[in-house]
């Protein structure tokens, strides 16, 4: 079996690209079928900063051309956008990268721990729509385990940002006393509590939430002591703020440059900013050309954050020490993990051959006790044990090191598996 990683992220790709290739995993049976239609497993990891599938296919070549496949039919994605702004990993260096993934390494703001439950999710929805094997489960429970290795051995999570606490910092920065700001945020999701619970947590005053399912934002809004909005009345919502935060999935844009240029015409006034973290994005970049809007996106809050980056890199050192660990310890469970099922078809006819042997080998002797008849049960059993031993363990050390060495064993014993 074979693992491949096709991906992109904030670092190979602006926003501009990434939100082209963001995909909805939780309502995508589509995207599953299509996948499954192809003979492969997969886990589809799909956040703001980054968009990732993990495929287990037989052959090296086939989890390439799957993923290629399914991008241009799926996404219908032009091939050179593909080819100049994605990275594709093989084997370690998949799992390296998704163990760095999962303890906040590779994020746009390093150590934040959404992550760890951005992986978590990936792989449940992926068991959920049976899309899943033996190795990519694996894979991704030992991802989630290095993920809190880190975070519990050194500080990296401590006083961590997120994309949702940045966005708070940045209506801090821009509006100055946080008794100043009127915040909306549009979203009622796990990026939208996050953002209104900081809010509170710093002590803004005035809160609302809007969702596209009000009892969504009710329910919000009742948790915080915040107000809830309903979509109908967003309009008259945007008036009465200065700051908006935007986090939902929405796949078009719910502001545009008429819709807020109108709203800044009712205004009585004064800056109105707005944050949007969405990908793909919520709101126009045109809106930036409005006098006396500030619009912040995803890409400008990994620039804004950079200083915590650096404050960290003492402790990612640290983290990547762990993780060589854990690479090690994950090795040698794939070795064995590769060479399981042959070692599972030297045993069986081995096992089939001994009982064969010792039915025909009882017919030919006297009548025996059930105590003679166990003696030589276990005998033969032991015989074959010792016999196998060695083979075993060469096929253990070998099988991972050297190519077609599982043919050799199959050609050499004459089995199929």
């Amino acid at each position: 079996m074979y693992i491949n990683l096709f991906g992109l992220n904030h670092h190979t790709a602006p926003i501009a690209i990434r939100e082209k290739l963001a995909l909805n995993i939780i309502n995508a049976d589509e995207l599953w079928q299509q996948l499954r239609s192809r003979g492969a497993y997969g886990v589809v990891l799909s956040t703001c900063n980054r968009t990732e599938i993990y495929i287990s296919a037989d052959k090296i070549g086939d989890a390439k051309k799957i993923i290629y496949d399914f991008l241009h039919s799926y996404l219908e994605t032009q091939e050179d956008i593909l080819l100049k702004h994605i990275y594709v990993f093989d084997g370690d260096a998949a799992v390296k990268h998704l163990f760095h993934i999962a303890s906040g390494l590779d994020s746009m703001i390093v150590g934040e721990y959404e992550v760890l439950g951005q992986v978590r999710q990936a792989l449940e929805i992926a068991e959920q729509n049976k899309a899943v094997d033996l190795s990519l489960r694996n894979i991704f429970q030992h991802a989630i385990r290095v993920g809190r290795r880190v975070r519990s051995e050194i500080g990296i999570s401590k006083n961590a940002l997120s994309a949702s606490s940045a966005a708070v910092d940045i209506a801090i920065k821009t509006i100055g006393d946080t008794e100043n700001i009127n915040m909306l945020v549009i979203g009622a999701g796990e990026a939208g509590r996050l953002v209104a619970q900081v809010a509170k947590d710093i002590g803004v005053p005035d809160i609302a939430v809007a969702n596209r399912t009000l009892a969504k934002a009710l329910r919000l809004a009742e948790s915080l002591g915040a107000t809830a909005i309903d979509m109908k009345k967003l309009d008259e919502a945007l008036v009465n703020c200065n700051c908006i935060v935007t986090c939902t999935t929405a796949p078009n844009y719910l502001l545009d440059a008429a819709k807020v240029a109108a709203v800044m015409e009712k205004r009585s006034g004064g800056r109105l900013l707005i944050i949007d973290i969405a990908v793909p994005r919520n709101v126009s970049p045109n809106v930036a050309n409005i006098e006396n809007v500030f619009l912040y996106n995803i890409d400008d809050i990994s620039k804004i954050t950079e200083k915590n980056r650096k404050k960290r890199e003492g402790e990612t050192e640290k983290a990547r020490l762990i993780i060589s660990d854990e690479l090690i310890q994950f090795n040698e469970w794939w070795a064995q993990a590769e060479v399981r099922p042959l070692i599972r078809a030297l045993m069986s006819k081995a096992e089939s051959i001994r009982s064969a042997q010792l039915k025909h080998a009882m017919k030919k002797l006297p009548p025996l006790t059930e105590q003679q008849k166990y003696n030589l049960e276990m005998m033969t059993k032991a015989i074959v044990s010792k016999l196998l031993k060695d083979p075993i363990y060469t096929i253990k050390t070998n099988g991972q090191k050297h190519h077609n060495y599982d043919k050799l064993v199959e050609e050499l014993f004459k089995i199929e598996y």
